[in-house]
């Protein structure tokens, strides 16, 4: 569990505490957000923050419209067990009972594979091409065969990775059994049933109501979203709503209205791989944990927007925090703002207190964790630091004499001693909590920078796409710094130990640029949890 700031948060005075977080973030001239919350399926909280349209300087209201994202999916996931409901389909389905041309590689995948992202088909907006036809309509049919000839990353079940092609083949799947095209489908089965009268299949074309405009950053400050066919994202990601439509969607769903209980207790627990791991993620939806409590969430990104939505069951609290900017972390937005709807908020830095030198040099010494991870404690002008043996040096806050946090809020410490007299801390991040033991180990030297040329910084600046909708973007003060900042997150300097290589001392994580023979930047490489992700230079 997250260690929640010491005192507590009437319903009665949530208001201010949301109003200051969503108005930091959202600025009244900037785009904005929809934010809604409830308690037992019923209004506490509702407000907008920011514009609506830039161009016309049009407020954002609590009744805008926004291309939801990666939220579509939870309604494909429905529908798919709506049908194995009525007989027409099962989820241990082999995909070709209904697809019968699709290549899988002499593999068997199953409908169930689609469904948790354990399919290891290729998710087709991480091929590099995807961009270049993101303006072109596409049929479902034509959509699949973007991808289904393309090398699977792994063995059906072997592994989990979000996938988006794995819901555009569900989209078809919906259409092959029940007769009808993806889109009636939701709007006649689910929209129209429960008066979800303010939500869409997605169109450009179409005059929709109360849409809000969807923007970008871009070098000179905010610009209109790049165009996005809205045939493309389809079953995964193409559909639009608004904050109290998601309320009647979510009471809906508690209230089992298109499925029985059985049926979404399988949807929001989780899954397993075929090694018998639990993964967090089951159809259309994931497992967390805010501040202790379990919760029940799925995001969605997409050209212009960001959008997240949370249910907290043992508080019955259902967070909604809809974006018209994929410019922000809406994500961290609404963690918080369901944070302090069940009284445990998230600890930010002006909820730290202050302790002695000697009060803070009681924890100082270095840690050993699980896998021979050892983190050490040290103590510097009366500030306390937490150091990753191969990371970077990260201070942390305290909310008392034992219990402190990073400055994100969602990993923290809680010291104690054993019973005989050694110290000891439980790492605390989400559902994870790990212990570490005191040992005799020394700090290593913390990572030195170098300075690099302003010429040299500046051949960096630009926008590096890692996979589509995240972006990384470098920037310089053209005074020797560096900054990269990626899709929804903040800014963070990063700091050169070598003139291509550079480091973030806020998380565990380095960029490398990639440089032609003739001497042209042409992308970047993130390195990061041991993995090496790169991305193409795109400005």
């Amino acid at each position: 569990m997250l260690l929640p700031v010491p005192h507590l948060f009437s319903q009665e005075n949530i208001e201010p505490k949301i109003d200051v977080l969503a108005s930091e973030a959202y600025k009244t001239d900037e785009p904005g957000v929809s934010i809604l919350v409830t308690k037992n399926g019923k209004v506490i909280y509702q407000k907008a923050f920011g514009k609506a349209s830039l161009e016309l300087d049009v407020p954002m209201t609590p009744n805008h419209v926004f291309e939801i994202g990666s939220i579509t999916k939870q309604f494909t996931a429905i529908a798919i067990l709506m049908l194995q409901e009525q007989g027409k389909l099962k989820v241990n389905d082999n995909i070709t009972k209904y697809i019968p041309d699709y290549p899988t590689k002499g593999k068997t995948i199953t409908i169930h594979n689609l469904l948790n992202h354990t399919s290891g088909i290729k998710s087709y907006t991480n091929i590099p091409s995807f961009r270049q036809f993101a303006a072109k309509d596409m049929s479902p049919k034509e959509l699949i065969d973007v991808f289904k000839d393309e090398p699977m990353d792994f063995n059906p079940g072997e592994q989990y990775s979000y996938n988006n092609s794995g819901y555009i083949l569900l989209g078809y799947i919906i259409e092959v059994v029940s007769g009808m095209t993806y889109e009636d489908f939701v709007e006649k089965n689910i929209f129209e049933k429960i008066g979800m009268t303010n939500s869409y299949y997605g169109s450009k074309k179409e005059l929709i109501k109360n849409r809000a405009l969807g923007y970008q950053e871009g070098e000179n400050g905010y610009e209109n979203a790049d165009y996005l066919s809205m045939t493309l994202p389809y079953a995964a990601g193409s559909l639009m709503s608004t904050t109290n439509d998601l309320l009647k969607w979510q009471n809906a769903l508690n209230n089992y209205t298109f499925i029985t209980k059985d049926s979404y207790e399988t949807a929001i627990h989780g899954s397993t791989l075929n090694n018998g791991e639990h993964i967090p993620y089951g159809y259309g939806l994931g497992e967390n944990t805010i501040s202790g409590s379990p919760s029940i969430q799925h995001g969605g990104g997409i050209f212009g927007y960001t959008t997240m939505g949370i249910y907290l069951p043992e508080e019955d609290i259902f967070v909604s925090a809809l974006s018209n900017c994929n410019c922000k972390n809406v994500t961290d937005l609404a963690t918080r703002i369901a944070a302090i709807a069940i009284g445990k908020p998230i600890p930010s830095k002006a909820d730290a207190i202050t302790l002695s030198e000697n009060e803070l040099n009681t924890w100082v010494g270095a840690y050993e964790f699980d896998g021979n991870i050892i983190r050490h404690i040290t103590v510097e002008n009366g500030k306390i630091y937490s150091l990753r043996e191969g990371s970077v040096k990260l201070e942390i806050f305290p909310l008392s004499k034992t219990h402190f946090f990073f400055e994100s809020g969602t990993t923290a410490y809680k010291f104690s001693k054993d019973d005989n007299g050694k110290k000891q801390v439980i790492m605390i991040n989400g559902n994870n909590e790990t212990l570490g033991h005191e040992t005799d180990k020394a700090p290593p030297a913390e990572k030195e920078s170098i300075t690099v040329s302003q010429d040299i910084l500046n051949t960096y600046v630009g926008k590096y796409e890692l996979q589509p909708e995240f972006i990384i973007t470098i920037t310089t003060n053209n005074e020797g710094q560096l900054f990269a900042e990626a899709t929804g997150q903040p800014k963070f300097e990063v700091f050169a130990e070598a003139k291509d290589r550079f480091f973030l001392k806020v998380v565990a994580a380095s960029i490398s640029f990639n440089v032609d023979d003739k001497g042209v930047v042409t992308g970047l490489t993130l390195h990061q949890n041991g993995a090496n992700m790169p991305a193409k230079k795109v400005e």
